[in-house]
């Protein structure tokens, strides 16, 4: 069972690791896939510039960072980190959750501390510590928005991330929403967070399906895709795509009330910067930093989206 904390609210463990305080220099290690896709690249920025700036704040720590493009390599890091580095703690994102659960938990047996980042391992109980977006409530308010925007019914297709527990938490969550609201899901594939998969597997869609009311794309690069394959087939009958995760330029198109893009949902790459710098807290002092960490998901309309665009943002 997830605890959901916030803020300081995460002092709800019992005590900090035991390492904390013997005045060593520790290391800790940082694994993510590479910038793959918009929310990725974002996710990498935040990374290195946390690690910068704590690099500076805490001399007694070292980072290692690491970017994979592909499960194998990201296993391959991690044992490197542990090997070369004698890794005090791990932060990692996975590529993918399966490939990557035995690996960490050897981390673990190692004596290492665990953070998990987004998407969660296929068996729990190895991290200390969780961060990730509300992933469940991610599917749920997509879902809540798809049936009300849909008061009628409707066919729709859906984009499906990478394999991975959150993706599967999306689905059950959206799922769940539009259970009795008589809207039709004609088919279901993953395009792994890419804008080329998602091209491609909307164009399946496209020619399979004469009528499609709308779209859940569950990410904004998969929206980016999706739109492209539509737009190439000149077809009108779709009403709308949802995506998600807040990309600052599909925010705007909500802001300015494109009819095509009439919401999104939050779910920001910064989650890593928590990840990083709430276990760096808990190497250099006696904070309690053992949970999860869940940052809850927004919908974002053309009434709320000021509030959330920065156009500054590398996402």
């Amino acid at each position: 069972m997830k605890h959901f904390v916030s803020g300081l609210a995460l002092a709800a463990a019992l005590a900090a690791p035991a390492w904390a305080q013997d005045g060593e220099t520790k290391v800790i290690g940082v694994s993510i896939p590479a910038a793959t896709h918009g929310w990725a690249g974002g996710m990498n920025y935040f990374a290195q510039a946390t690690v910068d700036r704590l690099e500076e704040t805490y001399p007694q720590l070292d980072f290692v960072l690491a970017t994979a493009s592909d499960p194998a390599k990201q296993v391959n890091d991690i044992e490197d980190m542990v090997a070369t580095r004698n890794i005090d703690a791990l932060v990692v994102l996975p590529f993918e959750s399966e490939p990557l659960t035995g690996p960490v938990q050897n981390v673990k047996a190692s004596g290492a501390w665990i953070t998990v980042v987004d998407r969660g391992l296929s068996q729990e109980g190895i991290e200390d510590l969780y961060v990730a977006g509300d992933n469940p409530g991610f599917g749920r308010v997509s879902g809540e928005f798809m049936a009300s925007a849909l008061p009628e019914g409707g066919k729709i297709v859906v984009l499906r991330g990478i394999p991975t527990t959150i993706d599967n938490e999306r689905v059950e969550g959206f799922q769940a929403a539009i259970e009795g609201k008589n809207i039709e899901v004609l088919g279901m594939e993953h395009g792994d967070w890419n804008r080329d998969k998602s091209f491609t597997v909307m164009q399946d869609f496209l020619s399979k399906h004469p009528q499609i009311d709308a779209v859940w794309a569950s990410d904004d690069d998969m929206a980016v895709g999706a739109l492209g394959a539509i737009e190439a087939a000149g077809r009108d009958d779709i009403k709308f795509v949802l995506g998600g995760a807040g990309m600052k330029e599909m925010i705007k198109r909500t802001m300015d009330g494109d009819a095509m893009i009439p919401a999104n949902v939050t779910y920001p790459p910064s989650m890593i910067a928590t990840a990083i710098e709430i276990t760096a807290v808990g190497l250099v002092s006696q904070a309690p930093v053992s949970g999860d960490f869940i940052i809850g998901s927004v919908l974002v309309t053309p009434e709320n989206a000021e509030t959330y665009y920065y156009p500054d943002s590398p996402f």
